[in-house]
């Protein structure tokens, strides 16, 4: 079972040698006793226990070669680290800890993503979503399955965690929950593979046999610096895939995957497309309603028809990646009906809250331009004579230049923004609202009028509900599914859902709803 939501998983004792762990990574360098036993890895010096392995991982914000003296104090049997320490412990020493830390873990778990089906999910939008349909049309096809992603972990059916704004785990956190899937008979794996987790090595040591890209659009751009890198960083999935001789689902809709195909030479291509492109997977007689969509599925020579009960253009393209996935795992075309006919959706995406008040309030996580624009996109096709009043903000010590282009969004699709913190870190928030803000004045928008600037999240919210008339919509966008709001180095307890359920019981509604 799962022994913690932040850093622990418990499976069955394991136990290497200092030895074994070197030399599963090629130049680094071994220092005191070859024969030292490690019984498990650790990169956070407080969980440390005795016969660990500690990490000391470099980071942005603070360098785990700082804690070495407390993981040692703590029983630390060895170290990883990047420089030679005054510690009486053995060491592997490492020109890259973090690149390390990842063959490391798949040795010492025994490289359990062998004994799995491995599927990947990258993107810039939509891979939560496709993962979800992709498990729920595996678990129909009788497959047992387990899930890393945004929203939660679940190692087994009965066994599931939620981990705090990383959507892909260190490298040791991903080997011990794929051990812990097998050993609870998992056969199915399905991973949001996300671009700080590639590029930062958590997925090294990985197989994958089939991945899917569902776009590949502006974010991130604080880490990537690049458009070209934040690709090349996606585009690792699909090397790994090519590895292993697998299949790779692309979105022939989108110029960013169609970039980085290049890189799946080896692997099957499989392309999906809703807009007409040529594609082995496409989307035809497409209806959209407001409980949904219907198309007509083809699968290369073959067809069926789609209910589809999840609202929204992109959730067709969505549903083809994940048909195109499962079709390469085996699943047949009745059940893949079947399944995508019962969808469940995903927790914070597109959730409506309804306590009988005179307005409609939908909270979704969407936070970047591209997601901003499709959901205000469609939320306009439902309130063609009403209004609009989006609730929004952008992350802290993430891609700035996103900011102005959130705004811009905004102003250009909704009647009335409010724009507040989402996760302002270590950054001044209001400096980031001012950021978005100016986006907005850039595409017309006027402070005090069209939108405003309001630091406290809940106060924003709070606004919005007071300017709501009857059949007017608010979108609460960005936090969708988390659980905390980050500032500085403290995440503050938040519920989307429960902020606005307790700011509309302040209204005068009654205390229970819909």
């Amino acid at each position: 079972m799962v022994a913690s939501n932040d850093s622990l998983v418990s499976v069955a004792p394991r136990r290497a040698t200092l030895s074994d762990l070197a030399s599963a990574v090629p130049g680094a360098r071994l220092s005191g006793d070859p024969a030292t036993a490690v019984s498990g890895i650790r990169f956070d010096s407080r969980l440390v226990q005795p016969g660990d392995l500690f990490a000391a991982l470099p980071g942005g914000d603070f360098d785990g070669h700082r804690f070495i003296a407390g993981a040692v104090a703590n029983g630390a049997a060895a170290i990883l680290c990047e420089h030679d320490t005054a510690v009486p412990v053995p060491q592997i020493v490492a020109a890259d800890a973090r690149a390390a830390l990842a063959p490391i873990a798949a040795e010492f778990f025994g490289h359990p993503s062998r004994e799995l089906t491995m599927i990947g999910l990258t993107g810039t939008d939509g891979k939560t979503t496709t993962s979800y349909l992709v498990d729920d049309i595996l678990r129909a096809a009788g497959r047992r399955t387990g899930l890393m992603g945004t929203v939660a972990i679940r190692v087994a059916p009965d066994i599931e965690l939620r981990l705090a704004h990383q959507t892909t785990p260190e490298s040791s956190l991903v080997q011990a929950y794929l051990r812990a899937m097998v050993e609870a008979s998992v056969d199915t794996a399905i991973l949001e593979a996300t671009s700080h987790g590639l590029a930062r090595h958590r997925l090294d040591g990985t197989t994958f046999d089939i991945a899917g890209v569902t776009n590949i659009t502006h974010e991130h751009l604080e880490f990537h610096k690049t458009i070209d890198a934040y690709r090349r960083a996606k585009a690792i999935l699909l090397e790994r895939v090519a590895a292993s001789r697998g299949v790779v689902v692309l979105n022939a809709d989108d110029e960013g995957a169609r970039s980085i195909a290049g890189y799946a030479a080896g692997a099957e291509v499989r392309w999906f497309s809703m807009g007409g492109a040529e594609a082995q997977i496409a989307a035809t007689n497409i209806v959209t309603r407001g409980a949904g969509s219907t198309f007509t599925l083809h699968l290369d020579e073959r067809r069926i028809r789609i209910a589809l009960p999840l609202i929204g253009e992109f959730n067709i393209a969505n549903a083809l990646c994940a048909a195109g996935i499962c079709d390469a795992a085996g699943a047949d075309l009745a059940t893949i009906q079947h399944a995508l006919a019962h969808a469940q959706g995903v927790p914070g995406r597109m959730n409506r809250i309804a306590l009988g008040q005179p307005f409609d309030v939908v909270v979704d996580y969407a936070h970047t331009p591209d997601s901003l624009r499709k959901i205000l996109t469609l939320l306009r096709s439902f309130y063609p004579a009403n209004r609009l009043i989006v609730v929004t903000g952008s992350a802290g010590e993430r891609d700035p230049t996103k900011r102005p282009l959130q705004g811009a969004v905004c102003a250009e699709l909704a009647d009335v923004s409010f724009f507040t913190s989402e996760d302002p870190r270590n950054e001044d928030p209001d400096a980031i609202i001012r950021a978005i803000a100016e986006g907005a004045e850039g595409r017309g928008g006027r402070a005090n009028e069209t939108f405003y600037e309001l630091t406290d999240r809940r106060d924003a919210i709070r606004r919005a509900f007071a300017l709501a008339d009857p059949g007017d919509c608010v979108l609460l966008a960005g936090k969708g599914h988390e659980t905390s709001i980050i500032l500085g180095f403290e995440h503050v307890p938040w519920d989307e859902a429960a902020v606005a359920t307790e700011l509309l019981h302040e209204l005068g509604l009654p205390a229970t709803g819909g």
